[in-house]
């Protein structure tokens, strides 16, 4: 169509994804006319050009051609789209990220939208850093960034789905600590949280990304989740009822429910899935090197250290890994059979109240954390432990990291249950690390997760990973799949922070989203970090938070561009894990691997 006048006609052409619709038109430079086209026909620009206009396949030559249409100068066509984002109620234009319209282009552009679209109040949304330095020369016409639309939108899901149980308003200013809920309940969240125990639902009123452990754990659960800026007001009448919540892609419903349609969502929801763990070898003592570990090391080293293991073996010359080394499970067993913690931990484990109490059995595992960290470290290991760091790590700060049988696993990727220690510097924290990362095997959301997945206490055992340090310059998450549009296999999701990523997962804030298109390569911005302080080593150990003092964006494109090439090396190491959960540092523009498991993917 040469014109669209109404929303019907829009909607009909258009494609859904998340809470927005899409559509596509095209300029014809040289006639100056505008052509609507159906997306859910036609799903690339060049398609519609092939089978609408040319009506017969490009040649090479003619091909070659299109694809300058991309580049400062336009041949043939101004390639763009319209998207409607329903829950910020604006309207936009824009181009593929990697399209260097300039902008006289972009002027002309809106002016013959407007005489051709029925919305008037178009607004230009740049798609990458290139496209937004346009901004300065565009003070002329309405423009918009995607980080704003996305901090105003008042609705996102992030998993679909529908659950009935009791609403529970959690109050602003709840701590982390407090937290306690039963597994029926359907939560409100006013405060960004870095954990949640199993739950039915969750509303929160705080934005924060798919890649969020709230969210992580939503998607493993496979239970409706979704932010919703109103929620409290909207629902606080319903507080502590029964109710029915279900999350589309474009709205949700939240309504009283009847005890019988309580009964019956308990009968027929999923059971909890039964993962199986790596039985743990305990007889092998060696503190090992990652560069010797295998896959099949998980039953020696956890999975996360052999994961690492795996990719030096197969892609060390391509991709980089901080050096480091593994502490057996046997070492782990050992600490609680020389001061009896073996015994407590299964008299706690079998008392009644451990399976019926929440809030009892969480004090209980907090008095025995206590105990296994008060408990003296055995001296030969620390001796070996300390010698390692100092001869083979060259003596400076580590990572002292969890490395458990009960995590990173297809179906179980355990995000953020266990502890890390950063910039560990010294004897004496080395061995305090190493028992707060064994100790963290029993944090109540651990125990509340495993009891989710069927996973019995009795078969899970904790190694150690300590890796060199990387002071990073950047870090982050990526996922190797599009997080917001299911119907793209070929982009890759990226979340980024300045400094250490030890927040980009914790929820508390909005970090750097960028969607990397592999196959026709180029960075979308979906959101920016605008943080005022990063983390950082602090010379002593530990870290300190410091002003970031850098306005420029987090990811620059060629920065992007350089992860998504690592990342799709890593899907090769691992052909049948499905999407990674990648976990990186930026040294400069240096990339370094610090985990890569399977990524949990959303149960509708």
């Amino acid at each position: 169509m040469h014109e669209i006048r109404d929303a019907a006609t829009f909607s009909l052409y258009a494609h859904p994804v998340e809470t927005e619709e899409v559509g596509k038109f095209l300029i014809d430079v040289k006639t100056d006319r505008v052509y609507y086209f159906d997306v859910n026909l036609f799903r690339l620009h060049q398609d519609f050009v092939i089978r609408a206009i040319l009506r017969r396949p490009m040649s090479d030559t003619e091909r070659t051609s299109y694809f300058q249409n991309y580049r400062e100068d336009k041949p043939s066509y101004i390639l763009g789209y319209i998207t409607h984002h329903r829950t910020a109620n604006q309207w936009t234009f824009s181009y593929w990220e990697s399209d260097k319209i300039r902008a006289v282009d972009v002027r002309r552009t809106r002016q013959r939208l407007r005489e051709t679209f029925f919305i008037q109040d178009l607004s230009f949304r740049p798609d990458s850093t290139r496209q937004e330095a346009l901004l300065a020369e565009l003070t002329d016409i309405p423009t918009v960034t995607s980080d704003s639309l996305y901090k105003q939108s008042d609705y996102r899901p992030f998993n679909l789905g529908k659950a009935t149980g009791r609403l529970r308003i959690v109050p602003v200013g709840t701590s982390y600590d407090s937290l306690l809920f039963e597994p029926e309940d359907i939560v409100v969240l006013q405060e960004s949280y870095p954990d949640l125990p199993p739950v039915a639902g969750v509303l929160s009123t705080r934005f924060s990304t798919p890649l969020s452990h709230v969210n992580l754990r939503a998607r493993a659960w496979g239970i409706p989740n979704a932010t919703l800026k109103d929620a409290v007001t909207r629902y606080a009448a319903l507080d502590g009822q029964l109710v029915q919540l279900e999350v589309r892609g474009a709205t949700h419903t939240l309504r009283p429910a009847t005890e019988r349609e309580a009964e019956a969502w308990k009968r027929t929801r999923e059971s909890a899935r039964t993962v199986r763990v790596p039985a743990a070898n305990l007889k092998v003592r060696e503190l090992r090197p990652l560069q010797r570990m295998r896959a099949q090391d998980a039953r020696l080293f956890g999975t996360k250290a052999a994961n690492l293991g795996e990719i030096l073996r197969l892609r060390g010359r391509e991709i980089s890994v901080p050096e480091g080394f593994g502490i057996p499970f046997v070492f782990y067993r050992e600490h609680l059979q020389r001061h009896g913690l073996d015994t407590a931990l299964e008299a706690l484990l079998a008392e009644p109240r451990f399976q019926q109490e929440a809030a009892w059995r969480k004090a209980q595992l907090e008095a025995f954390r206590a105990r296994v960290t008060a408990a003296p470290l055995d001296a030969a290991l620390l001796d070996a432990v300390e010698a390692r760091v100092r001869d083979r790590l060259g003596g400076k700060g580590v990572f002292v990291r969890s490395s458990t049988n009960a995590e990173d696993l297809k179906g179980f990727n355990g995000a953020g249950l266990y502890d890390t220690v950063p910039n560990v510097v010294g004897r004496e924290a080395l061995g305090a690390a190493i028992k707060q990362v064994w100790a963290s095997l029993w944090n109540f959301h651990a125990v509340e997760e495993r009891r989710r997945f069927g996973i019995p206490s009795s078969a899970v055992f904790s190694a150690v990973l300590v890796q060199t340090g990387v002071d990073a310059t950047s870090a982050g998450v990526l996922v190797t799949k599009n997080l917001y549009d299911v119907s793209d296999n070929h982009t890759f999701t990226i979340n980024a922070k300045r400094g250490l990523g030890l927040s980009v997962v914790s929820g508390t804030t909005v970090p750097e989203q960028v969607l990397y298109d592999i196959r026709y390569p180029g960075a979308r911005v979906v959101s920016r970090s605008e943080d005022a302080t990063m983390l950082v080593f602090d010379a002593q150990g530990g870290l300190k938070e410091v002003p970031t003092g850098a306005a420029e964006p987090v990811l620059s494109e060629v920065r992007a561009r350089e992860l998504a090439l690592v990342a799709a090396k890593l899907v090769k190491v691992f052909p049948r894990s499905g999407p990674l959960d990648i976990e990186w540092v930026l040294e400069g523009n240096k990339v370094w691997i610090v985990q890569a498991r399977p990524f949990i993917d959303a149960v509708h």
